[in-house]
């Protein structure tokens, strides 16, 4: 039998029938399997903590009980990656087979750096995901144009996102502000959101799919960082507005804390910014590191303003780290 993999609970896999992944009820309960992995599949030299994800097509057999046993995974269209630990040669996949990569931030309450976004969004481009940013909370930006108003920044990170070809939302879990504009971004679509803890990812899955019932948490008042509320990545089939026979696909996965990339060389990272990629073949050397060579396209483009030095500076911090094997998990 063949299944997708919903949910992931330490050595036991919540699958999705096939068969029914066109007739799910209603009222939400999923007529899913409980599957455990067959033993040897885990010694088949795979470096990964989990050798099974979210989203994964697996083959299995039912036995007497009505669970079922995993005999293989099948082949992956995409995943997205990152190291275990900083000290670990493991990898961990937060989710498989994934249509759009939604990079939930925040500008405060807790703030969220470009280079978290950065690291997040070359890992798409690595694995070919589409990709966009989902400023999350808002509704504390202030009033528009008021001394202390965030909109500003904003728009600042916005025009620079969006001059390297990414969606931007600006959104409100609480008001429901943005939130059309979202839905009519991912309908349809298996959707990835990650980001930090407390950027309110879980809200904002709530506030998408009302029904949900995901548990939230809060932002710690002393660090102004988000407490752990999503324990294990979850795939959540729902109807959108308009959706008759189909279904979007939302994932909701662990806040991370940092973002380590996996299997990137330095000499191949600019071709993971799309705004550098666009002026790599008028460097005068082939091999240019974009960082101290002269007659380079890529360093003229930032200071020329055509390419943002906020994500130029963040490519310079991702080579130094991926070249000194310092990545950051």
């Amino acid at each position: 039998m063949t299944g997708l993999v919903l949910r992931t609970t330490g050595s036991w896999y919540k699958v999705l029938p096939i068969e029914h992944q066109a007739d799910l009820a209603s009222n939400g309960s999923l007529p899913s399997v409980d599957c455990r992995l067959r033993g040897n599949y885990r010694l088949r030299g795979n470096k990964q903590t989990n050798p099974v994800a979210v989203g994964d097509w697996v083959d299995y057999e039912l036995e007497e009980d009505g669970t079922g046993v995993i005999s293989e995974v099948r082949d992956r269209r995409n995943y997205i990656v990152r190291k275990a630990t900083k000290l670990s040669k493991q990898t961990q996949v937060l989710a498989s087979n994934i249509d759009r990569l939604c990079v939930v931030a925040t500008l405060g309450f807790p703030r969220t750096s470009t280079g978290f976004i950065d690291r997040l969004l070359v890992t798409a481009e690595a694995y070919h995901i589409p990709a966009c940013v989902v400023f999350n909370k808002a509704d504390l930006y202030g009033e528009e144009g008021s001394e202390e108003s965030l909109w500003d920044i904003h728009n600042e990170l916005k025009d620079i996102y969006e001059a390297a070809d990414y969606p931007v939302y600006a959104v409100s879990a609480r008001t429901g502000q943005g939130l059309d504009l979202l839905r009519a971004a991912i309908k349809g679509q298996t959707v990835l959101f990650s980001g930090h803890s407390g950027v309110g990812k879980s809200s904002l899955l709530n506030a998408l799919a009302p029904g949900l019932d995901l548990r939230v948490g809060e932002v710690s008042d002393w660090s102004l960082k988000g407490k752990h509320t999503t324990t294990f990545a979850e795939i959540f089939p729902i109807r959108l507005a308009g959706e008759e026979d189909s279904y979007t696909y939302l994932i909701d996965t662990p806040g991370i804390k940092e973002f380590g990339m996996v299997d990137l060389a330095p000499e191949e990272l600019s071709h993971f910014f799309p705004e550098m990629r666009a002026v790599l073949h008028d460097c005068h050397f082939a091999n240019c590191t974009h960082r101290h060579e002269p007659h380079c396209a890529v360093k003229e483009a930032v200071e020329e303003g055509r390419i943002s030095a906020e994500r130029y500076n963040n490519y310079l911090g991702i080579y130094d780290q991926i070249e000194s094997g310092n990545v950051p998990r």
